[in-house]
Parts: structure tokens; C-alpha cells; sequence
């Protein structure tokens, strides 16, 4: 990314904030196979990796660790991944904790998704019920994997994306929630998931 457009999306973010609308999102990579069958096999082991969320944290250059926990926040540390599930993001940095729920599991022989949206931790009695999230509980993201004949293709998909900085959905994360959603991750967040989506549509084994 260059400076201008990391300058550009720097404002975009700030008159986001000021106006407190919404923004959607979308990071996708694609591949094309020489033939079905190849691109069937690739799918397959898409799916898997799309599935093994905790394997996401080992990729080279994906600094954030994702967490999967069941819903009564113990660690999981095998598939499969269900409707309930939270996930914990850890951002690099000495900056909170971060959990989405998993709401929507869709898989089928030629796509295959999980829809995840911000929440509390999973069983807290101390956090006053509110979103441990820089979003507020309205966005989604929806990581998808599909085949088009001999084309793969992955994607992150952003929707209803706003800054979770009032008091009664952040509690004390105002500030942070907005330090984070205005400076770093406008531009974490196209390295983060363009590396994600590569990794889906590579062909290769699930990553060690």
C-alpha cells in the first residue's frame, strides 16, 4: 500500500467514525485450477483450512491469534467448528482481548461459510455485558470458500461495520475501540485477510 492511499484510508476512517456509519468490507482471492477435478481437490482441503481457525494464527505474516472456545469458554483445540463457538482475536500490541461469536455455519459440495459477530466473553459475570469488540454487535464477517467450476475462490466479507465507542455497548473500551478502528486496523485489517484468503485458495495441505 502506498502512503496516498494509506492516508486516504486513514481519513475514510475518521469520517466514519465522526458520522457513526456503517461501512462494509470484502477481501477475496481466487485461483484457477487446470481442470474440475484438480479444483475439487483444492476445494476440499479449502474447506478444511477455512474450518481450522486456530491454524490461522501459524500463517507467516498473520500477526493476530485466533482462539476457538465452545460456548462455555474452554478452549478448542480440534475441529469441527460449531454455531455458538466464540472466537478470541488477540491483536498485536498490548491492546484487549477481542471475541466474536459464531452465528451461521453453511457447507455444501461447491461453497462452503461461517458468519462470526462481535460479543462479550463467553460466560463473563464482570464485563457488565458489553461487546469485547471494536465493532459493535451489529457487523458481521462472513469467511467464505467456493468453487466456479475450475476457479476457487475465498473471501472475508464485512457488513454493518461500526465503531463500538459508546459507553453502553463498550464500557471502557470507548477510547481504545476508536484508537483501534480508526489507526491500525484500516490497515491491518487488507493485510490480515488478503494473507487469510491467499492461504484458502493456495491448494496446499492444511497449514502445521
Amino acid at each position: 500500500m502506498t502512503i496516498k492511499k494509506l492516508v486516504e484510508s486513514v481519513k475514510e476512517e475518521v469520517e466514519a467514525l465522526k458520522g457513526h456509519q456503517t461501512k462494509d468490507k470484502r477481501f477475496q482471492s481466487e485461483y484457477t485450477y487446470p481442470d474440475e477435478q484438480t479444483a475439487r481437490q483444492a476445494f476440499e482441503r479449502a474447506t478444511e483450512k477455512l474450518f481450522a481457525v486456530n491454524v490461522w494464527s501459524n500463517l507467516t505474516g498473520l500477526t493476530a491469534t485466533f482462539l476457538v472456545h465452545d460456548q462455555a469458554g474452554n478452549p478448542k483445540t480440534s475441529p469441527p467448528l460449531a454455531v455458538g463457538d466464540y472466537l478470541r482475536i488477540d491483536l498485536p500490541g498490548p491492546l484487549p482481548q477481542n471475541w466474536v461469536r459464531v452465528v451461521q455455519i453453511n457447507q455444501g459440495e461447491e461453497a462452503a461459510e461461517f458468519t462470526v459477530e462481535p460479543s462479550e466473553k463467553p460466560l463473563d459475570n464482570t464485563s457488565g455485558h458489553y461487546v469485547e469488540h471494536f465493532f459493535t454487535a451489529e457487523a458481521t464477517s462472513t469467511f467464505r470458500v467456493e468453487r466456479q467450476g475450475t476457479r476457487l475462490v475465498a473471501s472475508e466479507i464485512g457488513r454493518n461495520e461500526r465503531v463500538n465507542n459508546d459507553e453502553t455497548s463498550a464500557g471502557q473500551r470507548t477510547v481504545v475501540n476508536t484508537l483501534i478502528a480508526a489507526g491500525g486496523w484500516a490497515v491491518f485489517q487488507e493485510t490480515q485477510w488478503k494473507k487469510l484468503t491467499d492461504y484458502l485458495v493456495d491448494g496446499k495441505p492444511l497449514a502445521p
